[in-house]
């Protein structure tokens, strides 16, 4: 009966269970609400800081609107209205993620800096919560949209094969929308943040955050724009492609039970969620300190997904089910899912190691900084480098592990596995802008030296979250791509059964597509990296411009103008953010439509992609969060702290750091998803 109920209704059930995460954001969403928002110049701060979230986030809206537009139009008429339609979906629910998260994110800010008035927990309450709206956004509006417009689809043409169809124009949607989220968002706080420590903390030696810095306002809204619009995008991009990529994967393996197949990945996801409410109370209800109480979370969520999804998976594939034919049995299934969140706690683990104050590396970098700029860098990247080492060997062996158990499938599952945790993953990196912003209107607003005292430390442990997080981002992209690339595959299988696919490493235009595919991301990094430089360097002028103009701002007499910087950023986010986010398409497009390349060169392309995409995504995200951490580890007293040498180079090395973990790094991730989602919808069109 239970297996019957879980056949009929799986899909109804997850969709159930996705509402349910959004009541529970809308309740957090009261609870924070309802938070006291301090006194009059506090809430001013935080005003200033919400209008320009806001205003950017308009104006990024409208500029990714008129391409989206242009993408839903080619979609129609090269694929069908029905996969355009859900292009519209994919993309106004990761907007929708993006938009409430942040709303949220910047009215938290200040009730946080009143609460830490109280004490720390109080603080870190306000603070996760505020971040756990966004996570369970995420999760909710992913798995409600992709499950009810797979239904609806289903009803109407009465066929799976063109429900799923649809659903890969709901992971392009998310996909793009997503590489603009990240992208803009990232060179709008890595241009505001850098600028605003060249000129403040090593020209002016002004404190983080200090009032008469003119770019302070434009660093603060920045985090909001980058790690909350930005993160929510770029997880509910990857939470949905990857369970599409599942159902993809599942209905052509499987061997005359698809729906069996394509509800597993649902009910995975849904029944995931109650583990996270329950970490979010664990969170909340916790006496431990701050880091402790966060990772705990993360073990709670996960343990007890694992708890509900095995007797689901007993029930469900009682029998086992064949793929590709192969017998797969409950137990196989279920520990593919074991391994998906024992990555996850891995991945927590080792990016908490090679970025927590806590650790060696961190340390290392801070000590390199006694000796100069130049070793602080090079201690940083090596850093850096190094955390690629156990993440990748770690994918590995889960490839492998998971391939033997259950073959492609079965690598599909781990990911998602791994994915449905972001309710409370993405909580942890929504936390780190709120703290960062609460320390802001602290300094800003005159608090008190133990309320500063009270948010650096929940700054601190924020960093490393978002690191963390970025990192889970990176790892879990990894896998997924590996789905969408056997998912490109089995496609062309089924669109050519009579034509022989020849991916030996033999065949030249292999080769060409993984040169090629290995160029992309270094590329994309690149103008990613060229944006925050020119960006940051105009707000450099202008803080200088306006500190010489007006001498009364260094002396508290004036007002800085902060909506110049605002303004700055703004326009620098906006146009530099379209040209690397349209050239994974481009790329993708030029190597199908050339005739001597085709679709094996376009499967290295996707290969290539994915192999140095991970590399450089972890590099960079690691040792971003390193030289940040470095940074604020001297600021604590070590190694000379504040004003000493160790301390100018550790900033040097945190504005490197800061477009390398907060713009570029992280937005390989979407842009690995879209060269793969891209390549299986032009399947039909070219092949």
């Amino acid at each position: 009966m239970f297996e019957n109920l879980l056949t009929h209704h799986g899909i109804t059930t997850s969709i159930v269970l996705g509402f349910v995460s959004l009541l529970i954001a809308l309740w957090l969403i009261r609870s924070v609400l309802a938070a006291s928002a301090g006194n009059d110049r506090m809430k001013e701060i935080a005003a200033a800081i919400q209008a320009g979230a806001s205003a950017y986030l308009h104006r990024q809206v409208m500029a990714i609107s008129a391409i989206a537009l242009v993408m839903v139009v080619a979609v129609g008429f090269l694929r069908n209205w029905t996969t355009a339609s859900g292009f519209v979906v994919g993309a106004v629910c990761s907007l929708i993620a993006g938009y409430i998260g942040m709303n949220i994110a910047v009215r938290a800010n200040v009730r946080t800096a009143q609460a830490a008035s109280v004490g720390p927990r109080p603080a870190l309450r306000v603070a996760f919560n505020g971040g756990a709206v966004t996570g369970l956004l995420v999760v909710g509006l992913g798995l409600v949209s992709v499950g009810a417009f797979y239904l609806i689809v289903k009803h109407f043409t009465q066929s799976d094969r063109a429900a799923i169809d649809s659903l890969i124009g709901l992971a392009l949607g998310s996909s793009l929308i997503s590489v603009f989220a990240r992208l803009g968002g990232g060179i709008y706080t890595k241009a505001a943040d850098v600028g605003a420590d060249l000129v403040g903390k090593i020209e002016q030696n002004l404190h983080e955050d200090d009032p008469r810095n003119p770019a302070t306002i434009a660093d603060n809204v920045g985090d909001n724009v980058g790690d909350c619009a930005g993160m929510a995008a770029d997880v509910f991009e990857t939470y949905a492609v990857s369970l599409i990529g599942a159902i993809l994967i599942g209905y052509l393996t499987s061997a005359g039970h698809a729906s069996v197949a394509i509800i597993y990945p649902f009910l995975i996801c849904g029944l995931a969620i109650i583990g996270s409410l329950v970490g979010i109370w664990y969170v909340n209800a916790s006496k431990s300190n701050a880091t402790n109480a966060l990772i705990g979370g993360v073990a709670v969520s996960g343990i007890l997904s694992a708890a509900l999804i095995y007797p689901a998976t007993q029930a469900l594939f009682q029998n086992g089910l064949e793929f590709s034919g192969k017998l797969v049995s409950a137990t196989s299934l279920f520990s593919c899912v074991v391994i998906g969140i024992v990555l996850t706690f891995a991945t927590v683990w080792i990016t908490n190691y090679y970025t927590s104050t806590a650790h060696k590396p961190v340390r290392r970098i801070a000590e390199a900084s006694e000796t100069g700029h130049a070793t602080n860098i090079i201690a940083g990247i090596s850093v850096g480098h190094h955390s690629t080492t156990l993440p990748v060997l770690l994918i590995a062996a889960s490839i492998f592990s998971c391939y033997e158990l259950a073959g492609l499938y079965g690598i599909a599952i781990a990911v998602i596995s791994m994915l449905s945790l972001s309710g409370i993953i993405i909580s942890l990196d929504a936390f780190g802008p709120i703290t960062d912003n609460a320390g802001g209107i602290a300094v800003m607003s005159g608090l008190p030296d133990e309320v500063r005292k009270i948010t650096d430390e929940l700054d601190a442990v924020g960093n490393t979250m978002k690191a963390v997080t970025k990192g889970y981002a990176i790892a879990s992209a990894g896998l997924a791509a590996m789905v969408l690339f056997g998912s490109y595959v089995e496609e062309l299988k089924a669109h050519l059964p009579n034509v022989k696919l020849n991916f030996d490493l033999t065949n030249p235009s292999i080769i060409i597509g993984l040169f090629i595919g290995g160029l992309l991301p270094y590329i994309f990094t690149a103008y990613a990296m060229d944006a925050v430089g020119s960006a940051a360097g105009a707000v450099v002028n202008e803080v200088r411009r306006q500190v010489k103009a007006f001498p009364g701002i260094l002396t508290g007499e004036s007002t800085p103008d902060y909506g110049q910087c605002v303004d700055i950023v703004t326009k620098a986010a906006l146009k530099k953010m379209i040209v690397p986010a349209l050239l994974p398409i481009v790329f993708v497009v030029a190597v199908a439509a050339i005739p001597f390349l085709g679709k094996e060169a376009l499967g290295g392309v996707l290969v290539g992609t994915i192999v140095t995409g991970l590399f450089v995504g972890i590099a960079m995200t690691s040792a971003g969060g390193a030289w940040d951490n470095a940074k604020k580890y001297i600021e604590e007293g070590n190694h000379g702290g504040k004003g000493s040498q160790a301390h100018a180079a550790a900033v040097t090395g945190d504005t490197v750091g800061d477009p390398y973990k907060d713009t570029a790094g992280p937005a390989v991730n979407p842009m690995i998803k879209v060269v793969n989602i891209v390549a299986i919808l032009l399947i039909p069109i070219f092949f």
